[in-house]
């Protein structure tokens, strides 16, 4: 299945899932009904999400000791480390602003018709993530295994940064030999995640159609106004970020979009980061990135560099502000802007991690936390656009910090376009050159 067929496939099921939803839905004989035929539609995507999570942890250490390994000493990894960071901290800078000024600029909450809820309504979710001391503690494993478990990527790449120098200093042949494993098993998990990513429009379709059927097309047409504000708010990100790549790839930003086009549809369509994860790295690879690039810059991006849902912050947080009728002034919606760019930081592995930040700050600014009970109904949606965005903007960065480092390798385009891993290369280390 090659990769634009995969993405034939996977719209089709997008497709297919609305239809089907919207029938389930029509048909159910009450919301209790509805929502138990979405959880059978749910065991579909259960499945893929499993599947998906199987290979991140396995693959992450891999492809991270592997390329690290190869680095040689620990400068390489500080300049690159300081180049991806420095572009995180103006890409998500940039998500708040554009989220703070088109939600100013387009006013989703103002006017709005249906009820609100209680003030005294709270969330059940867990703002305490938020506490920066506890986030600090936490990056550091106390347990490996612990946190391959539980699919903790910036635990794990925390022990592979070690693992990986370690093992790049010790020049016996035992090393050498170790190194060349790991290599393997990149290229394993690479042919594992292809096998795996054959059931993406089966979970594509349960996601869409288990959505459609809990809350039924009707839902969008009463938050439409959000719903098409946010993702113009996405639209002035999208073409941000790719301006910005623009001047780092030149027209190399094009063939980047052209490559990653099916890892963004999967995002979009299971509304999940994790579930691109695999397939966006290789994908990177097809494009020419060296591994080392990749495996070390990637997974960071996924902690610290979620440009969809940094403009989800501060959207959604002046949206309940305007549905309550609170004004909040300037000097308040900057200050909570840079509350948001530090403490966004410590919740990246948190389900729904973007509405958890938002309750967790409402109430520094005396907005009602209750208010995000208006957008849980259609999150799902919404949360569509910023994992979608999400992908696109980790792919940018990992690529710029890549041209900077002078690690983009011409790819022939019949490998670039194959549904393959790239092939093994004959002396795996020449990567590190």
């Amino acid at each position: 299945m090659k990769m634009n067929r995969l993405t034939t496939w996977i719209g089709i099921a997008m497709l297919l899932g609305v239809i089907v939803g919207y029938a389930c839905n029509a048909l159910a004989p009450s919301p209790a009904a509805a929502k138990e035929i979405a959880g059978y539609f749910g065991i579909l995507t259960d499945i893929f999400l499993r599947l998906i999570k199987m290979i991140i942890a396995p693959l992450v250490f891999a492809t991270l000791v592997a390329g690290l390994a190869n680095m040689g000493d620990s400068k390489t990894v500080g300049r690159i480390g300081g180049k991806a960071l420095g572009w995180f901290v103006g890409a998500s800078f940039c998500s708040l602003l554009l989220g703070l000024i088109f939600a100013n600029l387009l006013q989703p909450g103002v006017g709005l018709s249906v009820p609100l809820p209680e003030a005294s309504a709270t969330l059940n979710l867990k703002t305490s993530a938020l506490n920066l001391k506890d986030f600090i503690t936490h990056v550091f494993p106390k347990n490996i295994f612990e946190a391959m478990a539980a699919n903790e990527i910036l635990q794990i790449l925390v022990f592979a940064v070690f693992f990986g120098l370690a093992l790049g200093h010790l020049h016996n042949q035992m090393a050498r030999s170790l190194v060349c494993t790991m290599e393997e098993v990149v290229h394993v998990m690479l042919k594992v995640t292809d096998y795996v990513m054959r059931f993406a429009p089966v979970g594509v379709f349960g996601a869409v159609a288990g959505a459609i059927t809990t809350n039924g097309l009707g839902m969008l047409l009463v938050f439409g106004k959000l719903l098409v504000s946010f993702y113009v708010a996405l639209a002035a990100l999208w073409i941000v970020l790719i301006t910005a790549g623009y001047f780092v790839l030149g027209k190399d930003i094009f063939r980047l979009l052209k490559l990653i086009r099916g890892p963004m549809l999967v995002g979009f369509s299971t509304a999940s980061s994790e579930s691109v994860y695999p397939k966006l790295m290789e994908q990177l690879e097809k494009f020419g990135i060296r591994n080392r690039v990749v495996s070390f810059v990637l997974p960071l991006g996924y902690s610290f560099n979620l440009d969809g849902s940094m403009i989800y912050t501060t959207f959604a947080a002046l949206f309940v502000a305007q549905a309550y009728d609170i004004p909040m002034t300037l000097t308040a919606q900057i200050t909570m802007l840079l509350v948001l760019m530090v403490s966004s930081k410590g919740i990246a592995g948190v389900p729904r991690a973007s509405l958890v930040v938002v309750a967790a700050v409402l109430p520094m600014f005396n907005l009602p936390e209750a208010g995000l009970l208006l957008v849980l109904g259609i999150d799902h949606f919404l949360d569509m656009g910023r994992t979608v965005t999400n992908v696109l903007g980790n792919a940018i960065a990992t690529t710029v910090v890549a041209k900077w480092e002078n690690a983009i390798d011409p790819i022939p385009p019949e490998l670039a376009d194959a549904d393959e891993a790239l092939p093994v290369p004959e002396e795996p280390a020449a990567l590190a050159a």
